[in-house]
């Protein structure tokens, strides 16, 4: 399966991502790096790997219809099949969204359907969590709809909020996590593993 990663930082989880292709656990092929960030972290990781990077923002475009079509005509330029959003800080255009329904999967630093939702993004989730006084927090992997943090869950694993925890260790425990369920999710859509029916998904 030949998957794109859309990124906006540093690309950890693009990382983690490469890391499972490599070591043979996730049969598929990353054929595109997408951000919207130009001093993307990520794109030094797409370079040392040999992959096709590009910087597409709508700010490029004079509408938005312009940046769907240069978009959508890359994703189908490069083959791809499914969309990974690995730290993508950045709305998927309805669009993009229908012409891949069900092929979008996006990873968040917690369990939803809590703590999701526009602005709930990096430090601003963990310091959420602190803040309500919850026991677990976790990651998710979602299917994207038009909704911030609303598709399908996918995969979820939880961990322990302690008591000496601050925004920092948890993000570094939930970012840990992330990297364990974002491949284990992508290997699932690539061996073809998954059913989907109305906003339940199911892994065999």
């Amino acid at each position: 399966m030949n998957i794109a990663v859309f990124a906006s930082g540093r690309g950890s989880n693009f990382q983690a991502i490469l890391n499972a292709l490599h070591r043979g656990f996730l049969p598929a092929t990353v054929t595109l790096f997408v951000s919207n960030n130009a001093g993307a972290g990520a794109f030094e990781i797409a370079r040392s790997h040999n992959i096709p990077a590009l910087h597409l923002s709508q700010q490029q475009f004079s509408s938005e219809e312009a940046f769907v079509t240069a978009l959508l005509a890359t994703l189908r330029d490069h083959n791809v099949e499914l969309i990974a959003l690995a730290g993508y800080m950045k709305m998927i255009p309805v669009s993009v969204i229908r012409a891949y329904r069900n092929k979008i999967l996006n990873v968040h630093p917690a369990l939803l359907p809590a703590f999701g939702g526009k602005g709930m993004y990096g430090p601003h989730v963990h310091r959420a969590v602190l803040a309500s006084g919850a026991k677990v927090s976790g990651a998710t992997v979602h299917l994207v709809d038009e909704e911030y943090d609303h598709g399908p869950i996918v995969l979820q694993k939880a961990v322990a909020v302690e008591f000496s925890d601050t925004p920092e260790t948890l993000a570094a425990k939930v970012l840990k996590i992330e990297h364990e369920i974002f491949p284990a999710a992508l290997k699932a859509f690539a061996e073809q593993r998954v059913s989907i029916h109305e906003r339940i998904v199911w892994i065999q």
